[in-house]
């Protein structure tokens, strides 16, 4: 998600410096601007895509390259088929899990196409004034807006109601910090 982005914006970048313009589109997502409980790795990465597009855009904005990222949410593809598992499982989250990959695949039956994403792509690439940002999709701009102008409290607690990790919990193991 992030080093190959970096491999491939390092082998264009010396050509595009030389003919005095360039474009570079990046592929984030929203979860690089909301957090994605049970999914930080991904979250992580998305949110390396987004620093890092919005700092090689200062850095190259001088040399006529413009760098813009596509952020969607849902879109349908291989996205929970090529999710990786844990190397291991831990059997605290067994039910977390399962709950977690119920709700994804109810999430994918109602995403985007891909080609709302493609479009998106080719609006960025043949813009005259490209934004450094590009919300792909209704879902999209929704939390793009919500992210920044919604209470941060209000903002999770629709994370946790759309995820349903506010369940009832009894079943869960109780970790000894909570416990007095």
């Amino acid at each position: 998600n992030f080093f190959g982005l970096i491999r491939m914006t390092r082998a264009v970048v010396p050509q595009m410096r030389r003919q005095g313009n360039g474009r570079i589109i990046n592929i984030g997502s929203v979860l690089g601007f909301l957090p994605m409980p049970y999914g930080a790795l991904y979250a992580a990465t998305k949110h390396a895509v987004e620093g890092y597009s919005e700092s090689l855009d200062h850095e190259l904005r001088t040399r006529g390259i413009r760098v813009s990222v596509i952020e969607p949410a849902y879109t349908k593809t291989q996205f929970d088929a090529n999710f990786l598992a844990p190397d291991s499982k831990l059997d605290e989250y067994r039910e977390v899990r399962a709950l977690l990959d119920k709700v994804l695949k109810e999430v994918m039956a109602t995403a985007d196409e891909p080609t709302v994403v493609a479009d998106v792509v080719l609006e960025a690439a043949i813009a005259d004034h490209p934004k450094l940002r590009y919300a792909a999709g209704g879902l999209a701009n929704r939390l793009r807006l919500l992210r920044r102008f919604a209470p941060a409290g209000l903002l999770d607690a629709g994370i946790r109601k759309d995820l349903r990790l506010d369940a009832p919990t009894a079943s869960l193991p109780r970790t000894p910090v909570l416990e007095k």
